[in-house]
């Protein structure tokens, strides 16, 4: 060892020449196969005088004040310097066993503790395993699965290895080999299941090849080419993993889980030539017995006279094989389903899990990927982003949800997260989405009450004779079902949510079943008013229904069953609604004109507001609207005729040339053309029935408080709603 050092002061020292290394746990030491040190590591030799007189010991440099310190030893000189690199190769003597073990060279070796030179144990160890299989090293596995060590082991046969501790640290006190024994806390591993330590055992392992014989690797890359990922992200995760991925060892050394229902030759170690019909006989007994058959098997039973001549493999298997064959166990004996399946959905962990797991194992059995697509899902978090824990007290239990703001609360939360993230879940989030389901279950509620006495059978009107404002209501419902299908077929479920949630603020809420209200309560029983705008809700309430049952299930169901009209038992036995109709674009009512009517309306509520604010008026009946524009805009606004003032729900609404506009008159934009509105308080009585203010109330004697329009719906035929 000195031949390889440079020497200081010429000579090379007195007493035993020593390598030092630590170790927490004395028990791997009679598996010793090797010392590494790290290849860029200046080492010393430093001349000591320890309780067995003269030494000369070899420490890492940066570690020989530290470790010196440890030992007790303040009187030491330095006698020679080395590179790691230089060590590799030197011949060293075991502390106890009558064994030469090599030095070799590690990159896993730091300064961080101990004295650069690392016990190498290549059984009980990764890192050792893998340095002593580049090296060649033989792995000695002297414990047996029961963690104690084989009858054959000099010193320490039968002990179990955390007993054997102190033994080994007596063997090496009585060979002069100990040079410090001190107690301290560190960390250990632990089994995550039982929470008891765990040793590592270097034993032979059942694998399932990647790249031989029949190239799984690369049959499973070109299965993920052909998947649908969503996010998009998860191709490049899975493909990732798969290229760098090991081969697979399927076997684990449990006493629980499925066995691994093989025989092996106790001499060769090779199968037992009959394997798969002995395999096939196990399979019988556990289906009968279940897995503990394999384990209280007398091999006899199976072997006969060979028996004596096996050994049964007593490993389980990996369960991410179990999960991984479900193709098998549950598409292939589950008649309603089907292979491959169109979805495997889970969090982003499964990409190394079960996601993975089941693509090799089908692709193996079947040349196929299990699935047509794959989805991933991040993890739920705290309003702040935090992990769910007891310790911080921000669990939000499923259970205490369901309780308090019912399951489709619970679901909406679930649908209207952008699940490609982590997902935010709090009290007050889950309040806020309880207003939002109510939101949507009002809207559903206000089509049924007003469906009451409506026969899809007897009243439905057909489209050319709905009016036309109802007509771009079937319209709007129609393009948006096109878009929220869409969605359903790109798992987009959040856009659902907050398509179907504007639906019914914005298109229904504050604009179509605001403006209708009139028709549906003025209007005689029978008119075609009257039925066009429920024919209208109808539709829409049919093609919404459909729309939320794989959201608000219970909803949905409760929707279908009060609805009008001859159905199946239950939405979820149906299909989306083909009852919705277009309004073609070459209809003077089509849906770009009344976008430009829409934008008129705002203008117009955003000066009732003013209005009411100010005091002048309590609603938009108790105004008059005046508008003034000129060209394309007055055409737009006068082939409403008289339905203006009900568009705009005021009393009146009259049009005017753009030139005529007073000077209290507001001007706005409406898609590039200018629009003045003037808003005053009508001086009109009211209409105790419609509510309208009207100049013709009162001259009707039989009923002074009506307007005409209200008598002619009491006592005549019924108004006729009029577009140009």
């Amino acid at each position: 060892m000195l031949a390889r050092c440079r020497h200081v002061e010429g000579h090379d020292g007195k007493g035993p020449l020593a390598v030092v290394i630590w170790t927490t746990t004395p028990w791997t030491l009679p598996a010793n196969r090797a010392v590494a040190v790290n290849p860029g590591f200046e080492y010393v030799v430093a001349q000591v005088v320890t309780d067995r007189g003269q030494e000369r010991l070899l420490v890492a440099e940066p570690l020989l004040q530290d470790s010196l310190a440890r030992w007790g030893i303040d009187d030491y000189r330095i006698i020679a310097y080395g590179a790691g690199a230089d060590l590799e190769g030197l011949a060293l003597r075991h502390p106890f066993y009558d064994r030469e073990v090599p030095v070799i060279l590690g990159e896993h070796v730091t300064t961080e503790a101990g004295t650069g030179l690392v016990h190498t144990a290549p059984a009980h160890g990764q890192e050792d395993y893998v340095v002593g299989s580049r090296y060649g090293l033989p792995v000695d596995n002297p414990v047996g699965p029961d963690g104690k060590f084989l009858a054959d082991v000099p010193l320490f046969a039968g002990l179990h290895v955390f007993a054997a501790n102190d033994r080994v640290i007596d063997a090496l006190k009585a060979r002069g080999m100990l040079l410090r024994v001190a107690r301290l806390q560190h960390s250990y591993p632990h089994c995550w299941r039982h929470k008891t330590p765990i040793i590592f055992r270097a034993t032979p392992q059942w694998f399932i090849g990647m790249d031989q014989p029949h190239g799984l690797r690369a049959l499973a890359l070109a299965e993920i080419k052909k998947l649908r990922f969503t996010p998009d992200w998860g191709e490049a995760r899975l493909q990732g993993m798969v290229e760098n991925r090991p081969d697979w060892c399927v076997s684990r050394q449990r006493y629980w889980g499925v066995p691994i229902t093989l025989f092996t030759h106790k001499q060769t170690g090779e199968l037992h030539p009959n394997t798969q019909q002995l395999m096939e006989r196990a399979a019988q007994r556990i289906e009968q017995g279940g897995i503990d058959a394999w384990f209280e098997l007398d091999p006899a039973e199976l072997l006969g006279a060979e028996a004596a001549d096996y050994d049964q493999v007593r490993d389980t298997l990996d369960v991410w094989f179990d999960s991984g064959i479900t193709h098998l166990s549950v598409l292939d004996r589950r008649p309603e389903l089907r292979f491959p399946a169109d979805l495997y959905l889970e969090g982003s962990d499964q990409h190394r899990g079960w996601f993975q797991s089941s693509l090799l194992a089908s692709v193996a059995m079947r040349g196929v990927a299990p699935y047509k697509g794959l989805l991933t899902h991040g993890f739920t978090v705290d309003a702040q982003g935090r992990k769910m824990s007891k310790s911080l007290g921000n669990v939000v239990a499923p259970q205490k949800v369901v309780n308090s703001l019912g399951a489709d609360v619970l679901r909406l939360w679930v649908a209207a997260t952008d699940y490609r993230g982590e997902m935010n879940v709090s009290d007050e989030i889950l309040k806020r989405m309880a207003d939002s389901y109510r939101r949507m279950r009002n809207t559903a509620r206000f089509l049924l009450a007003n469906l009451k006495g409506f026969d899809p059978a007897q009243h439905q009107v057909p489209p050319e004779r709905m009016l036309p404002l109802d007509r771009w209501a079937v319209d709007r419902t129609r393009r948006l079902q096109d878009e929220i299908l869409e969605h359903y077929e790109q798992y987009q479920f959040h856009l659902i949510y907050q398509k179907i949630h504007n639906f019914c603020s914005v298109d229904l809420g504050s604009l179509y079943l605001d403006i209708i209200k009139d028709r549906q309560y003025t209007t005689p029983r029978d008119s075609l008013a009257r039925r066009s705008v429920q024919t209208a809700m109808h539709h829409i309430l049919e093609a919404m229904t459909r729309w939320l049952a794989p959201i608000l299930s219970f909803t949905a169901e409760e929707i279908w069953r009060n609805a009008p009209g001859q159905r199946g038992p239950s939405v979820f036995l149906t299909t989306w609604y083909s009852g919705l109709f277009a309004v073609a674009d070459t209809d003077p009512f089509n849906a770009a004109y009344w976008e430009r009517l829409i934008a008129v309306r705002e203008a117009v509520s955003k000066e009732l507001e003013k209005l009411r604010v100010a005091g002048g008026i309590g609603s938009g009946l108790d105004a008059e609207l005046d508008l003034y524009c000129d060209g394309a805009l007055a055409a737009d606004l006068g082939k409403l005729e008289d339905e203006l003032r009900f568009f705009c729900i005021t009393s009146y609404a009259r049009l005017h040339p753009l030139a005529a506009r007073p000077a209290d008159a507001l001007e706005v934009q409406v898609n590039g053309q200018a629009l003045a509105v003037r808003v005053l308080p009508t001086a009109h009585t009211k209409c105790v029935r419609c509510w309208h203010h009207r100049e013709d109330v009162g001259q009707n004697a039989e009923h002074p408080e009506l307007c005409g329009r209200c008598v002619e719906n009491v006592t005549g035929s019924g108004e006729t709603r009029r577009y140009a």
